[in-house]
């Protein structure tokens, strides 16, 4: 390679290659301490040491040198500076693109979004639970109440006079289950007074009996002491049904228990329960709306007249697409955003359930798939997603607010799980039976001999009579219905 020419030993691939890889090992070492004593040192200075560079330009395998123009060689480096922090500048470029590109991925695994979610509650209708006319309406739409609160009040005359009435039956019944008391009492006294006289015609009927054998008392006395003896007993059986009389009237020792009584008072209670009913109440805490109650206005029972929304336990139902619903599980932790306060307020909840059917299943008039001109349509399904009370309370929402949500399908879930069913108790071991040879000797069961005569003619009571000995034909007496009774004994 020596004797060859300088021209040819540059255009050599080996020497090429050789000095490809001798720059590219120098560009890797020196070039971030060469970078920074450049980037470092003032214009002059780099200016200076672009004039000195007049031949210090590469050696070759030979140790030849070229003359190199001072300003070609300062622009030619520029150039490759600029080349390299370009290149640089691109390769850092890609870095953030890889980086930027794996977060989407991992974002793209980990989470599911949408901004198809909408802020629910459970609105509650207030409507009255009587008849009657609106004499007050003391709330408003976009009033905060709280529960308990004085919603809206009706005409309490029909009902106070329903009260009144009420109270005087319950009154009169009272005093009938007194009187009846009263008449159980007296029947009680008519009683006693009957016994005392049958006890006293009793005693006299015996003394005259026992004087009538001496001839001392006519037979007329002894017949009048025996009808006065039977007329006392007639008295004291007509003084005891009516005590049973008074008795099943009254029905008790109490007079609240009488059954009278008790109807009496419930139909009081009811009548009081319907003029408390007269002042309607909010039945939670909440915001009033689609307040349609107007003073003087006719109202029947159960006539929606507002709505209470409770805003401070309001939940959100996100419709995910089918495609993202396979790794949702309730338990889930999920972020939520509102249009209302915008990103840099946010939500925290958790997934609480997935609904049991899409909106098109149930919808008033439901989708017909089964037509010629079909197009499938991506479905959606309604999550409940529970938010945090406390942050409810700082930020309240409303119904109806458009909300992004995003689950994060990585944390901890607590799927809803059936009951494990009950263990089923094993069953006791079995002894294992030794198997019996087919030829062993096993003990005939002894049937009666009759269990074995086949008779079609002779009716079944007769069936047990004994048979002629085996091999003997019976000769039967019906001679269209031949027969040959056959016993077997064992």
């Amino acid at each position: 390679m020596a004797g060859l020419p300088l021209q040819s030993l540059e255009k050599c691939p080996v020497n090429k290659a050789f000095r490809l890889a001798r720059g590219a090992s120098l560009y890797v070492i020196f070039t971030p301490l060469r970078l920074k004593k450049w980037l470092t040192a003032p214009r002059k200075k780099r200016d200076g040491w672009v004039a000195k560079m007049g031949y210090s330009g590469p050696i070759d395998t030979l140790g030849a040198t070229r003359p190199v123009d001072p300003e070609a060689d300062a622009a030619d480096r520029r150039a490759k500076w600029r080349r390299r922090l370009l290149f640089g500048f691109f390769v850092v470029l890609v870095l953030i693109a890889s980086a930027v590109g794996v977060r989407m991925f991992d974002q793209y695994q980990r989470f599911v979004t949408t901004d198809d979610a909408y802020v629910d509650a459970q609105v509650a209708e207030v409507a009255p639970l009587i008849d009657g006319t609106i004499a007050e309406v003391a709330v408003h739409d976009t009033q905060s109440v709280k529960r308990g609160d004085l919603l809206l009040k009706l005409d309490r005359a029909d009902a106070q006079l329903m009260v009144d009435q009420a109270r005087a039956i319950y009154e009169q019944a009272v005093r009938r289950v007194e009187q009846g008391m009263a008449n159980v009492h007296a029947a009680e006294a008519g009683l006693a007074a009957r016994q005392s006289d049958l006890a006293r015609a009793t005693l006299d009927f015996k003394r005259r009996d026992s004087l009538a054998r001496t001839g001392a008392v006519s037979g007329e006395e002894i017949s009048a002491a025996r009808n006065a003896l039977e007329n006392a007993r007639s008295g004291v059986a007509m003084a005891e049904q009516a005590l049973a009389a008074q008795q099943a009237l009254v029905g008790g020792a109490e007079v609240e228990q009488n059954p009278e009584v008790r109807a009496a008072k419930a139909a009081l209670d009811r009548a009081e329960l319907d003029l408390k009913r007269t002042e309607v109440r909010s039945p939670l805490d909440g915001i009033v709306a689609q307040n349609k109650a107007q003073i003087g206005q006719r109202v029947r029972n159960g006539m929606p007249l507002m709505s209470v929304v409770p805003v401070h336990d309001a939940h959100v139902n996100a419709n995910f697409k089918e495609v993202q619903l396979d790794r949702i599980r309730p338990g889930q932790k999920v972020t939520l955003t509102s249009d209302l306060y915008g990103k840099s307020v946010v939500y925290h909840g958790k997934v609480a359930g997935v609904s049991g059917g899409t909106g098109a299943a149930f919808a008033v008039i439901p989708a017909q798939n089964a037509t010629g001109n079909w197009i499938k349509v991506v479905q959606r399904l309604p999550v409940r997603i529970a938010l945090d009370p406390a942050e409810l309370a700082k930020k309240p929402l409303r119904v109806g607010l458009s909300m992004t949500v995003t689950v994060d399908l990585e944390a901890d879930a607590k799927p809803v799980r059936a009951a494990p069913a009950p263990a089923k108790p094993k069953p006791a071991p079995v002894a294992a039976k030794k198997p019996t040879p087919f030829f062993a000797e096993k003990p005939m069961p002894k049937v009666p001999l009759g269990a074995f005569v086949i008779d079609p003619v002779t009716p079944p009571k007769t069936q047990a009579a004994p048979a002629p000995k085996a091999a003997e034909a019976a000769p039967v007496k019906d001679a269209a219905a031949p027969l040959l009774r056959t016993a077997v004994s064992y």
